[in-house]
């Protein structure tokens, strides 16, 4: 009888060393990850002015950077800490999952299949957009509905095509299909005449307005006739980055929110309101449940600013294309923009 027992005892130490070798040893955190490695990588899909572009220097620029220079004063400290990836086609969510990029600011828009499919999670939204009308200022036109017996640019695949066929039909308005399979032909062929509206998404019209000889000759019209929600992803199973990034993204919008800037930022160390000190820290340690400082938000708007400030950098005039920011306005001034507060 002991005998047995000896062979089942040392059978069940074999039996648990097997399974522990057979177990992997758990994952680091993307924080403990980036830490060691000293820099943060940012990706996100196709270069897109005011965005994610590289300037005649050859350094990346644009809403997506600055949020990636925001993220790495709140996780490391330091907004120069960063590598920043332009990623193509449905490549990108591979990087993310393999551990190549620590976050994908902009990946497509936020879907049911891209949020559940890819190992990836969406954090939030960073920018709200839909597909719309890009016309010469010469039309007189300000709104879609005026849109009638014109010729009209558009990708010849997925739903955008099937967006201004539903447009319209529900407004009984004439029109004509012009279908291209590339958003560079739709700018070409606007620009040669060959069509006298582009509907795309409003991010593309932005960018072909952008590459036109003259910007302000054309306006993207306001209305939106689909909903499209872009923000950052992380890879699924991290909670502590996840959080991390998504309250680096409200961050930057309850600054908004408060009237906190880069430029102000300093002398608001002394304020009294109480959503203000506890944004900078003062009030409250809100940094240290996540493994940070608990002036990582304040660190966060030093480094990029507010989300007006991010807006009006790479959207604002001195761009030469203002884009309006309508939805993408703070919830006070119609727009669709708000964060949970930090309480």
């Amino acid at each position: 009888m002991i005998l047995k027992r000896t062979v089942l005892d040392r059978l069940a130490a074999i039996i648990a060393i097997v399974l522990a070798l057979a177990v992997p040893a758990m994952a680091q955190s993307t924080l403990e990850t980036v830490r060691e490695r000293g820099f943060l990588i940012c990706g996100a899909s196709d270069p897109t002015p005011g965005f994610a572009q590289q300037d005649a220097d050859g350094r990346w620029v644009g809403f997506d950077v600055d949020f990636c220079r925001a993220l790495a004063a709140a996780a490391l400290g330091d907004p120069n800490l960063i590598e920043f990836r332009s990623l193509r086609g449905e490549t990108r969510f591979a990087p993310l999952q393999t551990g190549m990029v620590d976050v994908l600011t902009r990946s497509g828009p936020w879907t049911e299949r891209r949020d559940t499919l890819y190992g990836a999670t969406y954090v939030g939204t960073a920018f709200f957009d839909g597909q719309s009308f890009l016309v010469p200022q010469s039309l007189g036109m300000v709104s879609a509905f005026e849109l009638e017996d014109i010729s009209v640019c558009v990708l010849d695949a997925g739903e955008e095509l099937e967006r201004i066929q539903e447009f319209f039909f529900a407004n009984q308005a004439l029109y004509t299909e012009v279908p291209y399979e590339e958003v560079s032909d739709l700018s070409v062929a606007y620009q040669n005449g060959l069509c006298q509206v582009v509907s795309a998404s409003g991010r593309n019209l932005q960018a072909i307005r952008r590459g036109l000889p003259d910007p302000n000759a054309h306006r993207i019209l306001p209305e939106r006739i689909s909903k499209e929600l872009l923000g950052p992803l992380v890879r699924e199973g991290d909670q502590q980055w996840f959080s991390i990034v998504r309250w680096t993204l409200f961050a930057l919008i309850n600054a908004e929110e408060v009237g906190v800037t880069s430029l102000n930022i300093e002398s608001l160390s002394a304020s009294r309101n109480p959503a203000i000190r506890r944004i900078l820290g003062v009030e409250g340690d809100f940094g240290s449940p996540l493994g940070l400082k608990r002036s990582f938000m304040a660190d966060a708007i030093r480094a990029a600013g507010n989300y007006a400030e991010l807006y009006d950098r790479h959207f604002g005039p001195q761009t030469g294309a203002a884009l309006l920011r309508g939805q993408n306005a703070l919830w006070t001034n119609g727009g669709l923009l708000y964060a949970p507060p930090v309480r």
